[in-house]
């Protein structure tokens, strides 16, 4: 990503390919069509077949939740924004992440697309079953809302003005991200762990570029277009 202009219209070409071009870009709604049923599901099935109370079951939801946010913070700093002279781990950060630093006015790729999210997802059950047993039918709900929520967050981020007040710092945290320091202000759906880990910005000192924010904005006319 270092080095790279940013682009304010269009979007990146990832594959050759058109069939596996079209795999590459996603919509909230198809995300949480496709993946809600499937979470709903999956904890109903863990509360049905084995023993456990559903006030277990959603503490469980609700830490894998919080966990997510822990998750989110060290997948964006160290692997979205992998830095390897290998050119096969380059084309890979860039692929999951580098694209959106290039053309951050692509609202096609802020979330997972269909196809890779199941893949995806089903090797991170897999994995968390592996590990949890049983209590990966309540964790794996709670981590995959977090996705969710992340991602919906990020696309609001760049879509409209904060609605509320108490968000302006979270909107500011990835903006800044963007346009002033790509090693700083990793967190997207809170600013939690850049506080802990002492990555976040200085609001202070890193004031708010409001023409560079805007840039950073879906176009109004993008809004009718369909993915």
């Amino acid at each position: 990503m270092k080095g790279q202009r940013v682009q304010n219209t269009g979007q990146a070409r990832l594959f050759k390919n058109p069939f596996l071009e079209l795999l590459t870009k996603g919509h909230p709604a198809i995300s949480w069509g496709l993946h809600v049923p499937i979470l709903i599901y999956c904890f109903y099935y863990g509360y049905i077949n084995f023993d456990m109370s559903f006030l277990i079951m959603l503490g469980v939801s609700i830490f894998a939740l919080f966990f997510w946010t822990f998750f989110e913070y060290i997948a964006h700093r160290y692997i979205f924004h992998l830095i390897s002279e290998k050119e096969s781990l380059q084309k890979f950060a860039y692929i999951m992440h580098g694209n959106h630093h290039h053309y951050p006015k692509d609202k096609t790729r802020l979330f997972m697309p269909p196809v890779p999210s199941l893949i995806i997802a089903a090797a991170l059950f897999a994995l968390q079953y592996l590990i949890l047993g049983k209590y990966a039918f309540a964790f794996y709900p709670g981590f995959i809302l977090g996705w969710l929520m992340y991602a919906s967050t990020h696309y609001l981020i760049h879509a409209i003005e904060p609605p509320f007040k108490f968000l302006q710092p979270l909107w500011r945290n990835h903006h800044l991200h963007h346009y002033r320091n790509e090693n700083l202000g990793f967190g997207v759906s809170n600013t939690i762990w850049d506080k802990v880990f002492g990555t976040m910005f200085d609001f202070k000192k890193d004031r708010i570029d409001k023409q560079k924010s805007k840039e950073l904005m879906f176009d109004k006319k993008q809004k009718s277009e369909a993915v």
